[in-house]
């Protein structure tokens, strides 16, 4: 098991990409800590993890909230003892083209997908200095973060500036033997995208060298490799996983 006695924190784990690569996490061996909005579906998951023999439990967390976020990292050391393995991964949407965005759509999205991170890693980053056995934070960016893409400025703007932390941690955090990377997804198969119509799924996925759209254990894998032994002489990089995005 790649990630047997680790404990990981998943953000935005009760669905998509957290949720998949919660349950690929827990069969690697670790403890899973799911901190989310969503109670309903984040418990299910607690559920299924569990009934497996895995160990995992639930954290209602808002992760703007440098509260929740306490007492997301108290639940965690409380439950599980140590802190390993941060997914920053929560993340929300609200597009519009520039000059029909209203200033709170703006901050919303920065709210969550850009102070989130910081907050989040901020605080887990401390319990990784303190406990002095390393770590790895990583966190989720996207490929228009790379690219752009129309009508998405607050969303391109905050998957952006994770990758400028991610660069900027890594340096900061390697002389502890904390490893910071992010992951740039590209289109994957989530609830979001199946219920688009099929004429843009398809522009989609003919904007890709493989022809096909992502699977979430697309991403879970790169989390899983990044997070493990075998990615342990990688820090301050982005891995994106996008099936060859032409742009």
């Amino acid at each position: 098991m790649k990630l047997k006695n680790k404990t990981a924190i998943i953000t935005g784990g009760s669905n998509g990409l957290g949720r998949a690569t919660a349950l690929l996490f827990s069969k690697e061996g670790a403890n899973v800590v799911i901190a989310d909005m969503d109670v309903s579906a984040g418990q299910n998951v607690v559920e299924e993890i569990n009934s497996n023999g895995g160990k995992c439990i639930y954290v209602k967390v808002n992760v703007s909230n440098p509260d929740d976020v306490n007492n997301l990292v108290s639940a965690t050391i409380s439950e599980f003892g140590k802190i390993h393995i941060l997914i920053n991964n929560a993340g929300i949407v609200s597009d519009a083209r520039l000059i029909k965005m209203e200033l709170d759509q703006w901050q919303k999205v920065i709210d969550v997908n850009l102070k989130g991170v910081f907050i989040c890693a901020q605080a887990i980053s401390k319990v990784l200095i303190n406990q002095n056995e390393g770590g790895t934070i990583i966190n989720t960016s996207s490929v228009v973060g790379l690219y752009g893409n129309f009508g998405q400025s607050n969303y391109v703007a905050s998957k952006a500036g994770v990758i400028g932390l991610t660069k900027t941690w890594a340096k900061e955090l390697g002389k502890y033997n904390i490893r910071v990377n992010a992951v740039a997804p590209g289109f994957i198969a989530t609830d979001i995208i199946k219920s688009m119509p099929e004429k843009v799924i398809n522009l989609m996925k003919e904007k890709t060298l493989l022809g096909r759209l992502g699977r979430p254990d697309d991403i879970a894998n790169a989390f899983l490799y990044l997070a493990s032994d075998e990615g342990s002489y990688v820090t301050g990089t982005v891995l994106s996983v996008d099936g060859g995005i032409v742009t």
